[in-house]
């Protein structure tokens, strides 16, 4: 007779964030590993780029089509069964004024587009982000996920997330101390706990995924011992992380590496499957493909 495993002494909660209709965190439990009520399924995100970077990925590129515009991929994104749509605002730093204007312009078609509930996200440059990320906060029609803000940030970007009462992305490089620190920090700013999402940031497949992974876990474990400033849901820009490797998005290997749109498609479900084991609430991802797929092993509903 095989051996049963003990079961997971659960105390606490992880906070959980209603967010227009989405329940994100309330688990009490990793996901998959206890079948109860208290399991809480992550939720997936489809990232969107405002435009396409020079380096691109192939693969995605092929998703959207050489003539990129974000309201038509948007449209798109409208069909598919993401819980989460999340558009990256990847200013391009040589022509930030026209790139400003142009968001200025689409952000009411956006709104007007989409009805899922939206993440928006900067460019990850601090100097760009601390003016972006208010205007995002202040231009957006309704509440958001607003992504993100870290320790030489959160004072500039902070008081308009407030402001606007929107949730808030919380960035720190893979330290589970640094996370605390932070959380505790911006809430001595007036950010409300419950609208703090923890962002612990990752690698890719290798070392980076390892690391992050294990931190994601004990970010878990002592959210659920009792620890208030630690029980916040996770989320895991994985799509980004993946399409960093040269595996992910460059078609000069040998036919022994295997076929590249399947290669890479596998680079960000390795990913996405490691993190979401490990407890990641929200993941975010760049492929459709990827998003069927695991959409297909969580269930639809």
């Amino acid at each position: 007779m095989q051996e049963k495993l003990p079961q997971l002494k659960i105390s606490e909660k992880i906070r959980e964030i209603n967010f227009q209709g989405l329940r994100i965190g309330g688990d009490a439990s990793v996901p998959f590993m206890q079948e109860n009520d208290s399991t809480s399924k992550p939720l997936l995100a489809l990232e969107l780029p405002f435009f396409y970077e020079e380096n691109f990925p192939l693969i995605l590129k092929k998703q959207y089509g050489e003539n990129y515009e974000i309201t038509d991929a948007v449209k798109k994104a409208e069909s598919l069964p993401n819980d989460l749509l999340s558009i990256r605002f990847n200013i391009r730093e040589d022509r930030i004024d026209k790139d400003f204007a142009e968001i200025n312009d689409k952000l009411d078609e956006i709104f007007e587009i989409t009805k899922k509930p939206l993440i928006l996200r900067g460019k990850n440059n601090n100097d760009i982000d601390k003016k972006l990320l208010p205007l995002l906060a202040k231009r957006a029609t309704r509440q958001c996920i607003i992504s993100f803000v870290e320790d030489t940030s959160y004072e500039d970007i902070l008081p308009s997330l407030i402001e606007n009462n929107h949730i808030t992305v919380i960035r720190t490089p893979i330290d589970i101390n640094l996370a605390k620190e932070m959380n505790i920090l911006t809430t001595d700013k007036g950010l409300d706990t419950n609208k703090i999402i923890i962002d612990p940031d990752m690698g890719g497949l290798g070392y980076g995924l390892d690391y992050g992974f294990s931190i994601i876990e004990k970010l878990k474990q002592v959210g659920l011992s009792g620890d208030k400033m630690l029980n916040m849901p996770i989320i895991v820009f994985i799509g980004e992380e993946s399409y960093k490797a040269k595996e992910a998005k460059s078609t000069q290997y040998s036919k022994a590496w295997g076929e590249y749109d399947k290669r890479a498609i596998m680079w960000e479900l390795a990913g996405a499957s490691a993190v979401i084991a490990a407890g990641a609430n929200i993941v975010v991802l760049w492929s459709e493909k990827s998003l069927l797929t695991l959409k297909g092993v969580i269930g639809w509903n």
